[in-house]
């Protein structure tokens, strides 16, 4: 599982200087798309819709953008790395992402330590949580879309001290917001989850696949998608 003075904004929404919607971005056709992230998950999502992409880590310290509300703090995240990598990238089409888990209104961030770990994770079991992804989709003439996606995961009740132990003793997920990968040994800990699986993974593939289209985007006859319809 993954500064600027953003507003609040509804999912879906776009800010003033967003790209219109229905309609290919000027000299979008053919430029590349960059994941303003390290993950391995999200580049595999990608991957798998047919959607290539470069891989860039954004420069951005995430422990410096805080907000006491955890699905606007994950869209200050986003939008922080989206515009790190564009400027690197400009004329490109970047997405940024950054996923929060929550609980009675409070974000779950990585652990601290074990013994961290261990409460947050005693402190989901037999519940369900909230894990939200936030995006921030930039295109090649600098216009921003920003969108959340949210799902709700619920633990196994019957989890022992013994169970959480163990897991943490993988070291998967210790780098992980909530303490727990659901995509590796961590659906050990999950009962089910309602919502988009690729949002619990890291990228909500659905909803940006939507947005590209709107923008032009489309899966071309070998499988790889792009703006313009040019996938080839």
């Amino acid at each position: 599982m993954q500064p600027m003075g953003l507003g609040s904004m509804d999912a879906g929404s776009m800010d003033a200087g967003s790209m219109d919607a229905g309609a290919t971005d000027a000299g979008a056709a053919g430029a590349p798309l960059v994941l303003a992230s390290g993950s391995q998950w999200r580049r595999g999502l990608l991957d798998a819709a047919g959607i290539p992409a470069e891989a860039l880590a954004p420069d951005v310290d995430e422990d410096a953008i805080q907000h006491a509300d955890p699905v606007e703090l994950a869209r200050l995240r986003a939008a922080a790395k989206a515009e790190s990598v564009a400027a690197l990238r400009p004329g490109c089409w970047v997405v940024g992402a950054d996923q929060v888990v929550h609980l009675d209104g409070v974000a779950r961030g990585k652990p601290r330590d074990a013994d961290d770990w261990r409460r947050g994770l005693a402190s989901l079991r037999g519940r369900v949580h909230q894990l939200s992804t936030a995006v921030t989709l930039i295109g090649p003439d600098g216009g921003a879309e920003h969108f959340v996606e949210h799902s709700e995961v619920r633990f196994r009740s019957d989890l022992s001290d013994a169970d959480l132990e163990a897991y943490i003793a993988l070291g998967e997920a210790k780098g992980c917001a909530g303490g727990y990968m659901v995509e590796g040994r961590g659906a050990w800990l999950v009962e089910s989850v309602d919502g988009d699986w690729t949002n619990v993974v890291g990228l909500p593939i659905f909803a940006l696949i939507g947005r590209l289209r709107a923008r032009g985007w489309r899966l071309g006859a070998g499988g790889r998608a792009a703006a313009g319809g040019l996938g080839g």
